[in-house]
Formats: structure tokens, C-alpha cells, sequence
């Protein structure tokens, strides 16, 4: 288990100064690691197998938040809280796709004057590669936007393949947090906010700072830790189990899947439990002429044995390669898995 709490507790914490709207970086051909800032789990005083002293809570309150520091810094203290109008938001998440889409924002600009150029992100249960189809006098607006939908891809990728397998330490499952209820509002949010803090007229860190305050106090979160942990009680045993044990990927008993097109926070009280359309977020998806921005990229990743490719593709004679394109179908795969999972532990 002695990995397991390195997965926990070890972040990963970097300074950098940047203007608007370009992140200054000595190697843009470097990306960032996946995993900038280590959060969170969800769910509220988890216990952990083979040590039972152990119980896990990573929620924040409002108070706490710190400044934004482009790639992190502890001073952050990050965690999850509630909103009223938005659901659990998992500030580690939000911040790290920001800074993801302002390096991708950074690496366009810095390389759009030469024709296809490429960017190798590492290995994430398969090699990938993001392959450029842009002109040079791309806007500021669309490269925004551009990175902002790659940065999401890689974010929806990673949901994609710890469910599979994949995980950052070895012998170490991730399923049992892939596709939790907070990730992908989480993200997206962070891509929206990291957009319009590249397309300001503030330093990055500092607008991100302002936006993260005034999104929180517009989605109406909750004053104190306290009340998070009341909301994440009051979802015990129907979005999470108080019996399970991490890292066991009966922890989460629901998911959300439903990760493109509009993303909709999901909001508790005390008499339902249902998504809210109204401060439902747009996956970036076209241009300023209203060009699919999915014609400006591929994402390559070129999948090892925890993806099922033939079970969900076919078995085909050629390379195997999976791009975003494919997300959808890989998604459904495992929406349709996890369903016969619960099926069967409520069985039992």
C-alpha cells in the first residue's frame, strides 16, 4: 500500500511566471507531466485497505483557496468543494487542464508557422501524439480554443484509460476514480477558464486567480468545509460506498460518462439528485467560422494491451490507432461494462 499513498499525497509542485497570452516555457517541446497536482478522491472519510487507521477526505473550503500558480504550488490547497449551481468541483483538476491548455496555447503559437508540426504527450496506456493541421495566421481566439479541446481530449483519455487499467504508479488501480461525478465538470471548467485568462489583458496566474473567486461565488459554494462534507455524506451509498475500500473500484457506485457535447454539473439535496442544465459547459468544438475544430488536430494514441481495441473496433489487420474521434465509442464500452458491474455486485 506504501504506493498507493505516494499516489495520494506525493504533488508534484512547479513555479513559472506568465503573461497574457503567451506561457513563457524553456522547452515547449517538454510538456507538463499528466499529473500536475495529486486530486482528489471522492467521498468523505474513505477508508483505505490493509490500513485501517487510514481515512480519506481531500475537500477545501473557499477560505482556503490560495493564488493560481501556473503548474502548482501547495499554496493552492486545493481539494474538492460544493457549489450550489455546480456540483463537487475538484480545484486540483480545474487547475491542472488550465495550465494544460495554456502550455498547448503556448506550443501553437510557438510552432504555427511550420507546416504539420506534432507534439509527443508520453505514454498513458499507449503512446500519444498530437498531429497539427493549422495555417500560420491562426487567430488568438482559435488557438485558445484549439488547445483548450486538446487539453480536454487528454483529460477525457485519461478517464478512458484508467478505467481500462492504465495508472500513474504500478499495481496501483485507478478505476475506482474514472469517470467520478466532479471530473469532467471539473475539467471542462478549468478549460474555459484557462481560455479566457489566455485571451485577457492579465498576467495568466493572476486572471486565473480572479476567475477561479468569482466562479466559485457564482456557482454558489458552500462557506466551509464542513458543508462539503455534509454534501458528500448526504451522497454516501448513492453516488459513493461508505463500505468499499480504496483502492477498490466499487468506491464509486455512479459515474458520469457523458463527458462531450454539453457537460452538466450533477446537484444534490435533500430530495434529488439530478444534473442542472443551466450552468450545463460547452465542449470547445469550432472556430470563429464555425469550422469543426476537430479538423485542426488528431490526437494519435496508439493503444497497448489494457484497451479492448477488437472487442470495441474489430479485429482489424492494420495498425491500431485510436484518436479522439474514437473517445465516444470507448466510452460507451465502458458505460456498458460498468452498468453489468453494478448489475452484478447488487446481485450479490
Amino acid at each position: 500500500m506504501k504506493y498507493f499513498l505516494q499516489v495520494l499525497f506525493f504533488a508534484l509542485s512547479f513555479n513559472a511566471f506568465a503573461e497574457a497570452p503567451i506561457i513563457l516555457n524553456k522547452n515547449l517541446k517538454t510538456p507538463p507531466p499528466r499529473i500536475i497536482r495529486t486530486c482528489c478522491s471522492f467521498g468523505a472519510d474513505v477508508k483505505v485497505a490493509g490500513i485501517p487507521f487510514l481515512k480519506i477526505t481531500e475537500i477545501t473550503e473557499v477560505s482556503k483557496i490560495g493564488a493560481h500558480k501556473f503548474l502548482g504550488a501547495k499554496e493552492e490547497n486545493n481539494g474538492i468543494v460544493y457549489t450550489q449551481n455546480g456540483g463537487f468541483i475538484d480545484l486540483g483538476h480545474l487547475r491542472d487542464i488550465a495550465d494544460f491548455t495554456g502550455y498547448l496555447y503556448s506550443y501553437i503559437q510557438s510552432e504555427k508557422e511550420n507546416e504539420n508540426f506534432s507534439l509527443k504527450l508520453g505514454n498513458e496506456a499507449g503512446m500519444k501524439t498530437v498531429l497539427f493541421k493549422i495555417d500560420a495566421d491562426i487567430s488568438n481566439y482559435d488557438a485558445a480554443q484549439l488547445a483548450g479541446k486538446i487539453a480536454y481530449d487528454l483529460s477525457v483519455w485519461h478517464e478512458i484509460s484508467t478505467y481500462y487499467g492504465a495508472s500513474y504508479i504500478p499495481m496501483v488501480p485507478e478505476r475506482y476514480s474514472s469517470f467520478s461525478l466532479e471530473d469532467a465538470y471539473s475539467n471542462l471548467l478549468g478549460v474555459h477558464l484557462g481560455i479566457k485568462s489566455l485571451l485577457s489583458d492579465k498576467p495568466f496566474e493572476e486572471s486565473m486567480t480572479d476567475l477561479i473567486s468569482e466562479t466559485l461565488e457564482k456557482l454558489e459554494v458552500v462557506p466551509s468545509r464542513e458543508d462539503t462534507y455534509d454534501a458528500m455524506i448526504a451522497v454516501r451509498d448513492i453516488w459513493w460506498s461508505g463500505k468499499a475500500k480504496l483502492p477498490s473500484r466499487k468506491v464509486l457506485i455512479k459515474r458520469q460518462f457523458e463527458v462531450y457535447g454539453k457537460v452538466l454539473p450533477l446537484l444534490v439535496d435533500e430530495t434529488r439528485f439530478e444534473y442542472a442544465n443551466q450552468n450545463g459547459l460547452v465542449v470547445p468544438h469550432e472556430t470563429s467560422t464555425q469550422q469543426d475544430i476537430n479538423a485542426l488536430y488528431s490526437l494519435n494514441i496508439k493503444p497497448n494491451y489494457k484497451i479492448p481495441y477488437d472487442k470495441i473496433f474489430g479485429d482489424v489487420s492494420k495498425e491500431k490507432v485510436i484518436t479522439q474521434l474514437d473517445f465516444p465509442a470507448l466510452i460507451a464500452y465502458a458505460k456498458e461494462d460498468s452498468e453489468k458491474d453494478l448489475l452484478e455486485n447488487y446481485k450479490k
